[in-house]
C-alpha cells in the first residue's frame, strides 16, 4: 500500500491535502475544480520562487524514477496531478484510489476560465512556431476577458532572451508546454528568475488550444480510453505506450512487496 500523505503543511498559500504516493511520486488527491480552486490561490498568493504544477502520466513517473534531477524537480512542484488512467488505475491497485484522474489540460480550461472573469493574462511557451500564437488568439476568442500576454514557440536555445520576454510581460498563468522532461526541468531550474504567478507544464497542450490536434470524444475521456483514441490516430505512438505495462508490472510488484515493507513515507 503506497504511503498517505496527511499534512498540514503548505506550499505558496495552498494545504498539501491527501497526498498518495505512487512509486515514490507523491500525488494531489483533488477533483479538476479542487485542483483549479488550488491552482487559483498559487495565483493569489505567489511564494518567493514561481510555483508550478505537473502533471505525470505512467512514462514519466518511470522517468523520474531513472532521472534524480526530473524526480527533485516533480517533487517539488506545488500540485502533483494524475494525467493518465495508469496514475489512478495504480493507485486503485495500492489501495489508495485517488479522488480523479485530473488532465493538465482540463485544470488548465478551468483556471483560464477563471482568469478571464477577472481580466487576468496567460503567457504561452512551446510547440512549433506559430502554435502558440494561434492557441492564444483561439483562448481568448473562447474565454472573453482573457489576456495574452505573450506567445513564443518551443524551439529556443537562449533562456535568458525568453526570461526577460516572459518578464516584461508579467502574466498571471505560464504554460510551459515544452515536452516531458524539459518542461518540469525548466521550470524547476527558472522558477526563481521568472516574473509570473503561477506555471503549469501542459506537454502538447497547445497543439489542442491552437486546434492543430484534436482531443479523443467525451465517452473515450470518461472511459479512460483517450489514450487508446491518440493511439488509433497516431499510430507510432505504439512505442511510448510500452512505458504502461512496464509500469504496471513495477505496480504489481509494489503491491506485493511493498518497499520498506509498505512503512516508507513520500518525501517531499
Amino acid at each position: 500500500m503506497p504511503a498517505r500523505v496527511d499534512s498540514n503543511d503548505s506550499i505558496a498559500g495552498i494545504d498539501r491535502i491527501d497526498r498518495i504516493d505512487i512509486l515514490g511520486i507523491p500525488f494531489d488527491s483533488r477533483t479538476r475544480a479542487s485542483a483549479a480552486d488550488a491552482a487559483m490561490e498559487l495565483i493569489s498568493a505567489p511564494g518567493a520562487d514561481v510555483p508550478f504544477i505537473v502533471t505525470p502520466n505512467p512514462e514519466i513517473v518511470r522517468l523520474a524514477g531513472k532521472n534524480p534531477r526530473l524526480r527533485e524537480a516533480v517533487l517539488a512542484a506545488a500540485l502533483v496531478l494524475p494525467d493518465g488512467v495508469g496514475i489512478t488505475l495504480a493507485a486503485r491497485i495500492l489501495g489508495r484510489p485517488l479522488a480523479e484522474r485530473t488532465p493538465g489540460i482540463d485544470v488548465a480550461e478551468l483556471v483560464l476560465e477563471r482568469l478571464a472573469k477577472i481580466g487576468g493574462s496567460v503567457y504561452l511557451l512551446g510547440a512549433k512556431p506559430g502554435v502558440a500564437e494561434r492557441a492564444g488568439a483561439r483562448l481568448c476568442e473562447k474565454y472573453s476577458g482573457l489576456i495574452l500576454a505573450g506567445a513564443r514557440d518551443g524551439y529556443f536555445t537562449d533562456d535568458a532572451a525568453v526570461i526577460a520576454d516572459i518578464n516584461a510581460a508579467s502574466p498571471e498563468l505560464l504554460l510551459v508546454c515544452l515536452g516531458s522532461p524539459k518542461q518540469e526541468l525548466w521550470a524547476y531550474d527558472n522558477r526563481a528568475a521568472l516574473k509570473t504567478r503561477l506555471m503549469a507544464c501542459l506537454g502538447g497542450s497547445l497543439d489542442v488550444f491552437a486546434g492543430d490536434v484534436r482531443r479523443a470524444p467525451p465517452v473515450f475521456r470518461r472511459l479512460g480510453l483517450e489514450w487508446l483514441y491518440r493511439l488509433a490516430r497516431e499510430p507510432r505512438r505504439i512505442f511510448r505506450m510500452a512505458a504502461l505495462p512496464l509500469f504496471m508490472l513495477t505496480v504489481l510488484r509494489e503491491k506485493i512487496a511493498p518497499r520498506g515493507g509498505g512503512k516508507k513515507e513520500a518525501r517531499e
